[in-house]
């Protein structure tokens, strides 16, 4: 049973424009898991960008409720590539609210746009 669907599309450019103008903006939204790739080096403005959009969608498919933390929902790579959204806290405590049980995520980035698709999914 689907409980919500979300998605969001943004322009890289400007998510990384923004991102130069307020430098403490970074640590607001992303986690140091999510600025570095695995091997310590800088993820890319479109890597960034559909991060973003990711969480975003997340919000939107939980129903955009406020009072959730942008560090409380993780956006990893499996080790199939595939990525993955790990959620805690006020993100976490959402889900169960919404007795969410699995969390679909696609993302993708092409021609300067970012773009991230979420479905949250119930206990069967």
């Amino acid at each position: 049973m689907i409980i919500g669907l979300g998605v969001d599309i943004c322009q890289v450019d400007r998510l990384t424009a923004m991102l130069e103008r307020r430098p403490g903006l970074m640590a607001r939204l992303f986690t140091d898991a999510e600025v570095r790739t695995p091997d310590g080096k800088p993820r890319s403005g479109e890597s960034l960008a559909a991060r973003f959009c990711a969480k975003e969608a997340l919000a939107k498919a939980l129903g955009s409720p406020g009072g959730m933390s942008w560090l409380d929902a993780e956006v990893t790579t499996l080790p199939n590539g595939a990525p993955e959204l790990v959620i805690r806290g006020t993100v976490a405590a959402r889900a169960a609210e919404c007795e969410v049980a699995k969390i679909h995520l696609s993302l993708s980035h092409d021609g300067g746009l970012a773009t991230a698709f979420v479905i949250c999914e119930g206990k069967t």
